[in-house]
């Protein structure tokens, strides 16, 4: 893995409202990690949970040279956040799951080019002389699926290009899970149970 730049996805899995609620907790903690490590850490997408203030899931951006392998190797894994629940204060249960997964920017080739469809535009600006008047934007289309992905906020359409490869790669990889979750269930909870004897980090809230 490069060093240089990485990907993390932070996710609730098929857990409860209580685990999407606990993603945005540990995106701060991690954040404020990554700042003091002298890591950059960027928000690429996220994807809204069952209700407002969770997310099912956050894919972010890494930078920070040498920084960044040792940051992964702390975050990586299972994060158990032990809280009472903000949505059910009589809930008895106070330990929440979220799985911290690296993920590989894609190269340009990653996916086949007949599957793929690119379209770039100007990307928005506050206006007036500030608006980016080359077309950085770039929307991907997966066609066998329909799935799109975006990105604007670089000012190099090849950057653009390779993050909205890399978010649209992550929307595909939840999509097959979210196809797959009924038939798959059973593995998917003896996987947790596995996982949650194994977290690699421990939050508390008093």
């Amino acid at each position: 893995m490069n060093a240089q730049e990485a990907w993390l996805q932070v996710s609730a899995g098929q857990g409860p409202v209580e685990c999407a609620w606990a993603v945005l907790q540990v995106v701060e903690k991690m954040r404020e990690s990554a700042a003091s490590a002298g890591v950059e850490l960027t928000t690429l997408d996220v994807m809204p949970g069952p209700r407002p203030g969770t997310s099912q899931s956050v894919l972010l951006s890494l930078r920070g040279g040498e920084a960044v392998g040792p940051f992964l190797a702390t975050w990586r894994g299972t994060i158990q956040w032990v809280a009472r629940s903000p949505f059910r204060p009589e809930h008895k249960r106070k330990n929440w799951f979220v799985g911290v997964e690296i993920l590989t920017p894609p190269p340009d080739a990653s996916f086949d080019s007949r599957e793929v469809r690119f379209e770039t535009m100007r990307a928005s600006g506050p206006g007036g002389q500030h608006v980016n008047r080359t077309e950085s934007a770039v929307r991907v289309t997966h066609l066998p699926t329909g799935v799109q992905a975006s990105a604007s906020e670089e000012r190099s359409q090849h950057r653009n290009k390779k993050l909205a490869l890399a978010r649209l790669a992550a929307r595909l990889e939840q999509r097959h899970h979210e196809r797959h979750a009924e038939a798959s269930r059973t593995r998917w909870q003896a996987h947790h149970t596995l996982e949650r004897g194994n977290a690699t980090r421990i939050f508390r809230e008093d």
